[in-house]
């Protein structure tokens, strides 16, 4: 499967879940990116924890395998009040980890808030909303938009890298404070 061509790199991104794991890849090329692939690894059916475990390292390093990231973006736990599901989230967001480590692939982590910021603006955005700005974002026709927002959540925690690495220069016009202040003698008091 040839999904990168050679000015291309492809980021990964991650929703951790013990029941459903989200998953999507983008390829980025310069300032321009595509949607190569997003959906979930559907664990619910899987009654032993562990064996979810090693399901969700088998399945990762498969996807790696598949799709040859250059980096993968995962989106941190949330601290909430159940320290059960923390935990739970915690482990499955290691094995994750650990098998993007076993293919030598470099990791980055993001909290939910920062990827909401940085796709919406809006730190208390909801998935949905998420979901809306990145389809528009990177065309997906509505009718392609997958059903379980862990897909998305995912493709989030991807863009959200993209625009971490492209921390874009912005042009002032100034070489310096001192430029600045020459150009602008009206604005200083």
């Amino acid at each position: 499967m040839d999904v990168k061509s050679p000015e291309e790199r492809i980021i990964m991104g991650i929703d951790p879940g013990t029941n459903i794991m989200g998953y999507a890849f983008i390829g980025v090329r310069g300032n321009r990116v595509r949607l190569i692939a997003m959906g979930v690894i559907d664990l619910r059916k899987m009654a032993d924890s562990y064996l979810k475990l090693g399901e969700i390292f088998s399945r990762v390093q498969g996807l790696i395998k598949s799709f040859l990231p250059d980096e993968v973006a995962i989106e941190a736990p949330f601290f909430g009040k159940n320290v059960q599901s923390m935990l739970k989230l915690g482990r499955a967001q290691g094995v994750a980890i650990a098998a993007a480590i076993s293919r030598d692939v470099p990791i980055c982590e993001y909290a939910p808030l920062k990827i909401k910021m940085a796709i919406t603006g809006n730190g208390g955005a909801s998935k949905e909303q998420v979901a809306d700005m990145l389809r528009r974002m990177l065309n997906i026709d509505a009718g392609e938009m997958p059903h379980f927002m862990d897909a998305t959540d995912a493709l989030g925690a991807a863009y959200c890298h993209f625009l971490q690495l492209g921390k874009p220069v912005v042009k002032t016009g100034y070489s310096s404070w001192k430029d600045y202040v020459a150009k602008n003698p009206d604005k200083i008091k």
